[in-house]
């Protein structure tokens, strides 16, 4: 699978090129960026990685110059839907990083392109893949997720997403996820640039969802039934995340964009078309995030503000078309 990457900041450099070089059957062959310093660091570490890529400073170049499968847009976030439809002209599938847009209006916009894009909800293929073999497919679900991180300690080059928009998406659209379960409303939301927190009502179940941008780095899941009797937990970060790098082990965020993209190959390989999976009964794969998931957790994010204007009152969350539950 021949990738294009467009957008050489933080994300392209520490993860999703670490990622292709650990994964087999894929490569990068070209990446853009119309920053020359971001782009010639990249093309080094693919090219210390074995590859040689082309670079470009501007996709439509890219587009017009290399054969790719699929473009990789890791490019801020105000971009991303412009280059998604850039990509999708020219019969190209995009895997859009997170968060998908600035808004819901233009997360619709993005689920829209055909070919759909696919969202890089990584999680699914680190917490989702831990746990979701464990949840049973019935039944009353309580579920806690938290993911925390020092921004500063990231070194994002232009991003400044608020909390909300930056940690808790993941988190959001990991509960329907693992829950298999459409999200109802969202109620006792309180949002600050750097800090955020909701509960989200799911069609079977309740997820509490706290995330940070100014805290050391920890990201812990736990699953329990009605009666609070616990179903499975995953933790990473913290002073055990720190011995694992130590000794050697993947990096969490790297392992989980590796799998993503490992999955994307097998989709590949099996359909051209990318046809998307999504059934919860087959545990054995995990399902790619479309972009219309993508406008299902921002149509959540649009809720959770919404409440906490409202000092926390309950508020519906949009249904998005195409979503998967």
């Amino acid at each position: 699978m021949r990738l294009g990457i467009a957008g050489c900041g933080r994300i392209a450099e520490r993860g999703h090129i670490p990622a292709v070089l650990g994964a087999e059957g894929v490569s990068v062959v070209a990446l853009a960026d119309p920053n020359t310093e971001r782009l010639e660091l990249c093309r080094g570490l693919l090219r210390e990685g074995g590859t040689q890529p082309t670079g470009f400073s501007d996709l439509a170049t890219l587009l017009a110059t290399e054969p790719i499968d699929l473009l990789v847009v890791a490019a801020p976030l105000e971009h991303h839907v412009a280059l998604a439809k850039e990509a999708a002209t020219a019969g190209v599938r995009s895997l859009v990083e997170k968060p998908p847009a600035p808004d819901l209006p233009a997360a619709e916009r993005l689920a829209a392109l055909e070919p759909e894009p696919l969202l890089a909800f990584n999680r699914r293929f680190l917490q989702g893949a831990e746990l979701r073999p464990a949840i049973p497919d019935q039944g009353w679900l309580e579920l806690d997720l938290e993911l925390r991180f020092r921004r500063e300690a990231w070194g994002a080059h232009e991003v400044r997403d608020e909390a909300l928009l930056d940690a808790g998406i993941h988190l959001i659209d990991l509960a329907s996820h693992l829950s298999g379960a459409a999200p109802i409303a969202v109620r006792r939301a309180r949002i600050e640039p750097e800090r955020a927190e909701l509960e989200l009502e799911l069609s079977r179940g309740r997820a509490r969802i706290h995330c940070a941008t100014d805290r050391r780095h920890r990201e812990t899941v736990s699953v329990r039934d009605r009666a609070g009797k616990p179903i499975a937990r995953t933790f990473h970060g913290g002073f055990r995340g720190r011995l694992a790098a130590l000794a050697g082990r993947p990096n969490p965020l790297v392992l989980s964009l590796q799998r993503q993209l490992e999955a994307l190959r097998d989709a590949a390989s099996t359909d051209p078309a990318f046809v998307l999976y999504r059934d919860t009964a087959d545990k054995g794969r995990t399902p790619l995030a479309s972009a219309a998931d993508g406008a299902t957790a921002m149509a959540v994010v649009e809720a959770a503000r919404r409440s906490a204007e409202l000092d926390g009152a309950e508020v519906t969350v949009a249904p998005v078309q195409g979503a998967a539950a």
